[in-house]
């Protein structure tokens, strides 16, 4: 009987010893364990550090995979470097400057770097930082495994904010496509169908060729890749369209200008491109002066400030050059777009004597920096945003001052009639000098807007030069709403195209177009009327 009683306190210490370190290992514990010289160890300590969801291991992890994570050979203890000092890696605190011969580095293999990573990914699910939790809700979709599934559905729960809950059920939803029950890989494929981003084409495409598959899940995501294909093809639409408007902005803000001055004067001005360029000059000048003068949390809003001094500076050099060169020249319309083909080279010549030949950065602010997701692949960028309104914008001005102000009503009446108004009384001279401001300021302006999406160079305005007159004439001759129609119209054409023809033959088959176009209307989509224009 004693014999009985020995061996069953055996086996119950046994038991204990057995249980016992399963049972009473603590976080501290398995940070120390990241240390160990066992690799089994350190993998089983990273994977459950992950699976606790305590931010305390952030730190300790990531100086694992950073190479940054030492031990302490007096007691094993994990340590974190950061320059001469060490910190316990457990509770933070601060131990100073060690010895080298004190420490062991904790050495790191790749599979031990991917369970980190996935660790990493599961703590950060949990982080205070929104942007941290959004960030690793759409990083699990990357990883779905049986284990970022459990911290995935945890999290679900907890979970305040709608956009990350959405992500984290998107990823869920990724971690269950190959895993579970047959009715739950259904119901997952189902729920991702209804996206179009193409990161669950290329899951669910992978799942297609599965062999192993039940057929169940094999036809469930023949129909989602199916719905996704539709989708995205649709989401190609819009983003030409998108493109295409965007594109057309641009257009119209060169061309706006070009549209006032023609329109009014009948003036072929051949450096009205180069009005754009002093435009661009302007907005980085003014960027070089506001990183010099002023804080660097105030340098975003130089751009804000380029769009006056741009207006003022293409506006006086263009009453300098009416009033210096094209006013001797009215009536004689080689003869004014061979001078100011000229004055455009000599422009350029002064610019690259000013700031030399070589291509100048504008920065985006912050405010114009990125973009957003609207839909799956079709991402829209602020500044291209940005450009769309304000060009909208000073149309809105533009047809403002030309319908509800004195100078408007002026001008107008000489682009109708230019002996009559004249004999009314109305300054013609004056007025032709402040439309032909008017219009290069507006050049000046869109110069500011076009740095935001390229480079500046001496040759910026030869590129939007050609396609501002095909933009003028298409519409019709100083007609606001036919430049808006026509600069929209060319740029979404221009999109559709590029896919099919390219660039290049997208171009010339624009340009054909217009020719044949303006064969068969010579005024253009919306032209003007009145003796002068008859005439």
């Amino acid at each position: 009987m004693s014999r009985l009683r020995v061996i069953a306190a055996a086996l119950l210490l046994m038991l204990a010893a057995v249980a016992l370190p399963a049972h009473a290992q603590t976080f501290e514990d398995w940070v120390r364990k990241l240390a160990a010289d066992d690799f089994g160890e350190k993998l089983q300590a990273a994977e459950k550090l992950g699976d606790l969801g305590d931010g305390r291991a952030v730190p300790a992890l990531k100086a694992l995979s950073d190479g940054m994570l030492y031990a302490r050979k007096s007691d094993g203890v994990a340590l974190i470097q950061d320059g001469n000092r060490y910190f316990d890696a457990a509770s933070g605190k601060g131990l100073g400057e060690l010895p080298a011969a004190d420490v062991d580095k904790v050495r790191v293999n790749n599979r031990l770097r991917g369970v980190i990573s996935a660790s990493l990914s599961k703590l950060s699910l949990f982080s205070d930082d929104r942007a941290t939790r959004l960030a690793a809700a759409k990083a699990a979709f990357a990883n779905p495994t049986p284990e970022t599934a459990a911290a995935l559905e945890r999290a679900a729960k907890s979970e305040k904010d709608p956009e990350v809950l959405t992500a984290i059920r998107f990823s869920l939803a990724a971690t269950q496509v190959s895993a579970g029950s047959v009715a739950d890989r259904v119901k997952a494929i189902e729920s991702l169908a209804a996206t179009a981003d193409p990161a669950v084409r290329n899951l669910l495409a992978g799942l297609r060729n599965d062999k192993g598959a039940p057929p169940e899940v094999l036809k469930a995501a023949e129909a989602a890749l199916t719905s996704i294909e539709r989708r995205l093809a649709m989401v190609g639409i819009l983003e030409n369209v998108f493109q295409g408007i965007s594109l057309g902005s641009v257009l119209l803000l060169a061309a706006v200008g070009l549209a006032i001055t023609f329109g009014v004067m009948g003036v072929i001005n051949m450096a009205h491109g180069e009005m754009i360029m002093l435009g661009a000059y302007t907005a980085y000048a003014v960027q070089q002066v506001c990183r010099a003068l002023l804080p660097a949390d105030l340098v975003g809003f130089y751009l804000v400030l380029s769009l006056p001094i741009a207006f003022l500076v293409s506006g006086a050099v263009g009453v300098l050059l009416e009033r210096g060169v094209i006013r001797h020249l009215y009536g004689r319309p080689l003869e004014t777009m061979l001078a100011t083909w000229g004055i455009s080279l000599m422009l350029q010549q002064a610019v690259r004597s000013i700031f030399d030949a070589q291509n100048k950065e504008v920065a985006n602010p912050a405010w114009m920096t990125g973009g957003f997701d609207l839909m799956g692949g079709f991402f829209v960028a602020w500044n291209r945003l940005y450009i769309i309104a304000f060009c909208l914008l000073m149309l809105g001005i533009i047809a403002l001052i030309l319908r509800r102000t004195s100078f408007g009503l002026h001008m107008r009446a000489v682009t109708q009639n230019r002996d009559m108004a004249a004999a009314m009384g109305i300054p013609t001279a004056r007025v032709d000098a402040l439309t032909f401001g008017l219009g290069s300021g507006l050049a000046g302006m869109a110069g500011v807007a076009l740095s935001q999406i390229g480079n500046v160079s001496p040759n910026l305005g030869q590129i939007y030069i050609v396609d501002s007159f095909l933009v003028v004439v298409f519409g019709g001759v100083g007609n606001l709403l036919g430049t808006l129609v026509a600069s929209l119209s060319l740029g979404v054409i221009n999109k559709i195209l590029e896919p099919f023809a390219g660039a290049v033959l997208g171009k010339v088959a624009v340009l054909v177009f217009i020719i044949l176009f303006i064969q068969w209307r010579p005024r253009g989509l919306f032209a003007l009327k009145g003796r002068f224009v008859e005439s």
